[in-house]
């Protein structure tokens, strides 16, 4: 029997497999999702991507938040940084979504900082893709 618990961490896993595809097929680069159950109860999962502008950066932020509510009917909690649109922070809860410009994220560092995260392979949007 699956817990209430295991059936929340799979709908995280998949919220962020989601949100990492949508980032790729908004040309997102340097894609990786990182599982941090094992180091934190806050978060399951780190989503983080790269954009080249503050205009990429702002498309794949407006589509990972309309493709994770109108496909999985999962709402943003809360927000930070789209104005600035140099790091934007998504908060789904159980999922954190990092978007940077190449400069934060070079800067912050975060996979450095979460470095005992478990990499979640995040399968490619590329082959059937515009």
């Amino acid at each position: 029997m699956t817990s209430r618990k295991d059936s929340a961490t799979d709908r995280a896993r998949i919220l962020a497999l989601a949100a990492a595809r949508v980032a790729e097929e908004t040309r997102g680069t340097d894609v990786r999702v990182l599982d941090l159950r094992e180091i934190t109860p806050v978060f399951d999962y780190f989503v983080i991507a790269t954009g080249a502008s503050r205009r990429q950066l702002h498309a794949m932020a407006d589509e990972i938040e309309s493709v994770l509510k109108k496909e999985y009917h999962d709402k943003k909690r809360g927000a930070e940084g789209y104005e600035e649109g140099r790091w934007i922070v998504l908060d789904y809860g159980d999922v954190m979504v990092h978007l940077f410009d190449a400069e934060a994220r070079l800067y912050w560092d975060i996979e450095h900082l979460w470095s005992d995260a478990a990499r979640v392979t995040v399968p490619s949007a590329g082959a059937g893709s515009r």
